[in-house]
């Protein structure tokens, strides 16, 4: 039975985005009302909200950290009339940045809170996430591609990695069962099932469900490391949000799951370490990480983990280190995902202000807040250098942040495209690490449905093209032509999982 979330739930959500933003440190939510995530506080419930009961469900059901769009303190009701960079029904780039392809959400991924998540790529495969699934889409002839299978799995938020004849989903919202005949369950219900599935992919056309692996807390996320012999590839999950009332979900929760799944027996996938990352309790009371980005070559990995940003040493795939631990007590607000540069001397963080559900490219919010921090990695500590927000202001009702990206494969340079939900694509150079620049960008108007979210969500360069998976609109496909990303062309991956980040 495929998940259904009545579309009446969603009409508040265009109040919500108005009434509240994200100045205050986000609090966590998750995929729907059976398991949200919320973190315990001992203030009382009227002066956590921003929102009326009515929308903050709403938003909730939607998943992903945007009901803290919902935090006490995000108060937006001071925003002037603004008006977006792009009118509604129009869109707008530079030059250089071409839309080659779309293709239109459907069947069971069609309606509005079926929203299109993260992105993994296999040979002249695309896999594409959705709430509802996930997607094979054939990429062959990037302007012409073409959906091949949509393999309906209710779940959210279905992020995705493929590894070999793998491919991995995370469940981050308390199920009924672990199959994908299931529907929401409370996760106050000791039987109530979240974490990570497996599928087999040989035949990329016919996925077949092999495993499904109980993880605590679930799976918001994962990023994948394989031994060294290639026997197996280790998950690291991330999840967060425990409560006194979850008995699979117990506070502190200051840790990861590390899932251990053997190549060629992957129905033997179990979790073999539950490593504490914060036994201090992090910066906010940390309780988990939100994503992880492991560089397999270099036995590393950093990870945004709510109110903090840490390097590990993945050396011993199952035994990671926490080697250096920062905060932005100033600026940010929910640390999202990470992007090391591609040699390994930078990490990218993102902020995900307002939970990705709230207008906060604008000028009230200003430039630092709600944007990438640029850091370099010098002498194995993390150095601030610069803060990079897209320069363009976005209307009241488009929900807008940093959101997921990849770097270009420009050798001797760094370069990165990236994902900012309404507010559209960017592709930035910050090879020099205290002044990024933009160098390319394509936005769409507001959604005409101002009550829901919308926006790319992922957007990553592949094997000479941009491919980016759009919430509401679909899958698009676009060609950067320009001379300083030119070479990048040449380079290409048999496979790209972007928190499992390759070496060019």
């Amino acid at each position: 039975m495929r998940l259904r979330r009545p579309t009446r739930y969603l009409a508040p959500i265009a109040a919500v985005m108005v009434v509240a933003g994200g100045l205050a440190v986000a609090t966590p939510s998750s995929a729907d009302e059976s398991h949200p995530h919320g973190t315990e506080t001992t203030r009382s419930p009227e002066a956590q909200t921003s929102c009326t009961a009515e929308q903050k469900k709403a938003i909730t059901k939607l998943g992903d950290n945007f009901a803290s769009a919902c935090v006490a303190g995000n108060d937006l009701a001071k925003l002037a009339a603004n008006e977006p960079a792009v009118a509604a029904g129009e869109s707008d780039g530079t030059p250089n940045m071409h839309l080659i392809a779309n293709i239109p959400k459907s069947g069971a991924f069609e309606s509005v809170d079926a929203l299109n998540s993260d992105l993994a790529f296999q040979g002249r495969y695309a896999f594409a996430g959705n709430y509802n699934g996930f997607s094979v889409i054939d990429i062959k002839h990037p302007n012409k591609p073409r959906l091949v299978k949509q393999y309906a799995c209710p779940g959210s938020q279905n992020d995705i990695s493929v590894y070999g004849d793998l491919l991995v989903l995370s469940v981050d919202s308390s199920r009924s069962n672990d199959t994908c005949d299931n529907e929401p369950q409370s996760a106050e219900i000791k039987e109530s099932w979240e974490g990570l599935r497996v599928f087999d992919i040989s035949d990329p056309r016919d996925p077949e469900y092999v495993a499904a692996v109980e993880t605590k807390c679930g799976s918001h996320t994962h990023s994948l490391a394989p031994s060294e012999n290639g026997r197996s590839v280790y998950a690291y999950v991330s999840s967060y949000g425990p409560r006194e009332t979850y008995p699979d979900c117990q506070p502190p929760h200051d840790k990861i799951s590390i899932v251990k799944i053997p190549t060629r027996a992957p129905e033997r996938a179990a979790v073999v370490n539950e490593p504490v990352l914060f036994p201090g309790g992090g910066y906010t009371n940390t309780a988990g990480c939100h994503d992880i980005t492991t560089y397999p070559a270099k036995d590393i990995a950093a990870g945004a983990c709510m109110g903090d940003g840490i390097l590990m040493d993945i050396s011993d795939r199952e035994n990671p280190v926490v080697t250096e631990q920062v905060t932005d007590t100033e600026n940010f607000a929910f640390w999202h995902s990470a992007t090391f540069n591609n040699t390994g001397t930078k990490v990218v963080f993102t902020d995900e202000l307002g939970g990705g559900g709230s207008p906060t490219c604008n000028p009230e919010t200003g430039p630092e807040k709600g944007a990438n921090g640029i850091y370099d990695i010098e002498g194995g500590q993390l150095v601030f250098k610069s803060y990079y927000k897209i320069p363009r202001t976005q209307s009241n009702t488009e929900n807008c942040v940093a959101h997921n990206g990849s770097l270009i494969p420009v050798k001797g340079k760094d370069i990165m495209v990236q994902a900012w939900y309404q507010g559209g694509v960017s592709v930035y150079d910050f090879t020099d690490s205290a002044n990024p620049k933009e160098i390319a960008w394509f936005d769409r108007g507001p959604f005409e449905d101002t009550s829901t979210i919308a926006g790319p969500w992922s957007t990553y360069y592949y094997n000479g093209y941009i491919y980016s998976n759009e919430i509401q609109r679909g899958f698009d496909v676009f060609d950067l032509r320009d001379p300083r990303v030119a070479s990048a062309k040449r380079v290409k991956f048999d496979e790209l999982n972007v928190q499992a980040q390759p070496s060019y």
